[in-house]
């Protein structure tokens, strides 16, 4: 398998989990993030510090991976890209981002924006849980297993 793991690295909760499972898989990682957040390279890490403009890691990522890769990110718009780019794109909690779903995703962050600056508020994100970890675990191990499957037929 000629992928790799690309990881908008600033707020991921489970870089320690996605290291582990690609050195499982004998696949690369690149960790992007700001220089606002310490990020140590390991043994099939490579980390890449970028300004800490709001966009500066989506551009990096967006503009250096390649086919086939998996990214782990949150943000809904970079997911889109990475799809129209034939990547996979992952969320830190094993939701799996695709054609059929990062549509609605985009519209609705476009309508919860659009309600925060008329003055409503929400409640934001559900706090990160194990059940979230354990998620992802098996949606990334699934994801490359379907890689790999793909890759030897």
């Amino acid at each position: 398998m000629s992928s790799r793991i690309v990881v908008d690295g600033d707020s991921c909760p489970v870089k320690s989990e996605i290291i582990e499972i690609a050195g499982q898989f004998g696949i690369s990682v690149l960790m992007v993030s700001s220089f606002d957040h310490v990020l140590k390279e390991a043994s099939g890490v490579e980390v890449v510090q970028v300004d800490r403009s709001q966009q500066s890691a989506d551009l990096y990522i967006v503009n250096h991976i390649r086919r086939g890769d998996v990214v782990v990110t949150q943000d809904y718009g970079l997911a889109a890209l990475v799809l129209a780019k034939a990547c996979q794109a992952l969320s830190p909690r094993g939701d799996v981002f695709h054609p059929g779903n990062i549509d609605y995703l985009l519209e609705r962050r476009h309508a919860q924006a659009k309600a925060r600056r008329s003055g409503k508020h929400s409640r934001g994100p559900r706090p990160f849980s194990e059940e979230d970890r354990q998620h992802f675990r098996s949606s990334l191990i699934n994801l490359l297993r379907d890689l790999q499957e793909n890759v030897q037929i």
